[in-house]
């Protein structure tokens, strides 16, 4: 037998939302004709939009003629999709952006799990709490996490969100190499002013640490005082790099399409070169139809269809949120992102309100403790189902209850 990977054979089994998953359809096999409703998994139901499905389409026929033809695409993202993100979500933000600093890939998840092979297996992480998993698990299979126990990672540092910090992590106790921030939220639905998240571009450069920056959820952020961007915090080039995704911006969650900025002030363009390198080696770049379905994104018509699809998720947030206010839960998020974090009621495990949701309502969300301890007695949804879906969960739940 080959020597395996020691960390990834000894890890915990099962990822969250698979988990879920598994619950639901095992429910809706012994109960036939009991159908659940779903606001666990972030995934989106409204369809792409028209102008990023016919740039797809025309850009497939392309590919079936021999001066349309392309082989590999570039590591890096071609140069059309490049300028597209750096005009529309960068500079419009007054924030620029060389091309050598912007990568294309297949989307957040991708570059948020794969950043931390940047970093030596001795580098300390610190993440929120409650955080989305694939932090930690990534590092945890790296051997950076040291032993679980008691469902906390020894060598993670977990900086409690709670709601009497307003779900901001507390700063580090000592010196971590590295530090994951996601804001808007996921899961808690929070989402920083700018000057609050100054703090942590402050800490970071005062502390020669590098921050990972999460931003799937920017195109949710309606509030003036909400950053889309870290790179609105002053000097965050020189301590950041932050991930972005079409998937909820535009829906690309079966399309598969992001990206990731390094700036080249970062550590005097150190790990702007080595992610350059690893993508060289790994990475055989996206698709040319979903880099130009992508494109079309920013068109005219690409911006309308994406502001109603955001419209219509975020008018789901506030159903849920009224709803269950409502019905006496509290209730956080769902302002400036798709997610509502409740407290369970009675403070019960979220695992346990699960099992009541999914047994007595036929509706499902996430268990906050899936999430990290500090998740404990507290429950996700999500506002990407229909309207239809999502008026009749809550109803289901406001019955319940």
């Amino acid at each position: 037998m080959p020597a395996l990977n020691p960390y990834l054979a000894t890890m915990p089994s099962g990822y969250l939302f698979r988990e879920i998953a598994q619950r639901i359809a095992a429910y809706e096999q012994k109960n036939s004709g009991k159908h659940v409703l779903s606001l666990g998994i972030g995934d989106v139901t409204r369809p792409l939009p028209k102008a990023a499905g016919e740039a797809m389409a025309k850009a497939a026929l392309e590919m079936c003629t021999v001066e349309g033809f392309r082989g590999y695409s570039p590591d890096f993202g071609y140069d059309f999709l490049i300028d597209a993100i750096i005009k529309n979500l960068y500079e419009t933000r007054g924030v620029h952006l060389s091309q050598n600093e912007v990568f294309v890939s297949d989307g957040a998840k991708t570059d948020t799990s794969g950043l931390q092979e940047l970093m030596a297996s001795e580098a300390r992480v610190a993440v929120m709490d409650p955080v989305y998993p694939v932090y930690i698990d990534t590092n945890a299979m790296a051997g950076r996490a040291g032993e679980y126990k008691n469902g906390l990672w020894s060598q993670i540092e977990y900086l409690p969100c709670t709601a009497e910090n307003g779900f901001a992590p507390i700063m580090p106790s000592h010196y971590v190499d590295v530090l994951y921030l996601c804001f808007p939220n996921n899961p808690t639905g929070a989402a920083l002013p700018k000057k609050e998240l100054q703090r942590y571009v402050d800490w970071a450069l005062q502390n020669g640490a590098l921050i990972i920056y999460d931003a799937a959820y920017a195109a949710f952020v309606h509030s003036q005082e909400i950053p889309h961007s870290i790179y609105e915090c002053e000097g965050a080039k020189g301590c950041a790099v932050e991930c972005g995704s079409f998937s909820k911006l535009a829906g690309f969650t079966g399309v598969r399409c992001g990206y990731t900025v390094v700036p080249k002030e970062l550590f005097g363009g150190t790990l702007n070169d080595m992610w350059r390198r690893r993508l060289s080696a790994k990475h055989n770049g996206v698709s040319y139809p979903v880099q130009r379905a992508a494109e079309a994104v920013f068109s005219e018509e690409g911006k309308r269809a994406c502001r109603e699809n955001i419209a219509y998720y975020m008018n789901n947030a506030r159903i849920i949120r009224e709803g269950l206010t409502s019905a006496g839960i509290t209730v956080y998020g769902g302002v400036d992102a798709p997610y509502v974090w409740l407290q369970t009621p009675g403070r019960m495990s979220g695992w346990d309100f699960f099992d009541l949701l999914l047994h007595e309502a036929q509706v499902a969300g996430t268990p906050g403790e899936g999430f990290g301890p500090s998740g404990a007695g507290y429950f996700r949804l999500t506002a990407f189902g229909t309207t239809e879906n999502t008026q009749e969960a809550v109803r289901r739940i406001r019955a319940l209850l």
